[in-house]
């Protein structure tokens, strides 16, 4: 059965799997509500993205060796990955942050602000009312990152090795 089993793909898998399920606990304990998006979403303690390539530099490692290409490409994969979660998803995240919160602000206004408001506002624009809240949990700390990287290096370590002998 194990020749039909690609690890490559099995290993990532269940490191992405595990640091959703991580994800979503931590969230239910700290604010004492279970939200099934954390399950699925992005952002958080620990970052699924770092986890998920992470066990796939290891995983490709243990199957084919450090001077391999696909090792390479597997490690760039990784290293893009965990700076992009840090730096352009977490912007994204801390803008969506500040637009709900400003978006909150407008609508305690009263009537009469928001008219003059209206007034101001151009009539092709996306109407207001209809506006969704932005997704805040978009990127990483640096720390959540670390701590994805070091979720992802261990499972794929204490992954069976029989799995990677061909």
């Amino acid at each position: 059965m194990k020749d039909y089993i690609n690890v490559a793909i099995l290993v990532p898998v269940l490191s992405w799997a595990i640091a959703q399920l991580i994800k979503a606990v931590i969230y239910a304990i700290k604010y004492r509500t279970f939200n099934m998006e954390r399950l699925f979403g992005s952002g958080g303690m620990p970052s699924s993205h770092s986890s998920t390539v992470c066990a796939l530099v290891i995983t490709i490692y243990r199957m084919e060796g450090l001077a391999s290409p696909i090792f390479a490409l597997s490690m760039v994969l990784a290293m893009i990955t965990m700076y992009d979660a840090t730096g352009i998803r977490r912007a994204a995240g801390m803008h969506a942050k500040q637009i709900n919160r400003l978006r909150r602000i407008v609508d305690e206004l009263d009537e009469e602000m928001l008219d003059k408001i209206d007034e101001r506002i151009d009539d092709e624009e996306e109407d207001p009312e209809e506006t969704v809240e932005l997704k805040e949990f978009l990127g990483h700390t640096p720390l959540e990152v670390i701590f994805g990287a070091l979720l992802g290096i261990l499972i794929a370590v204490v992954f069976p090795t029989d799995y990677f002998i061909s």
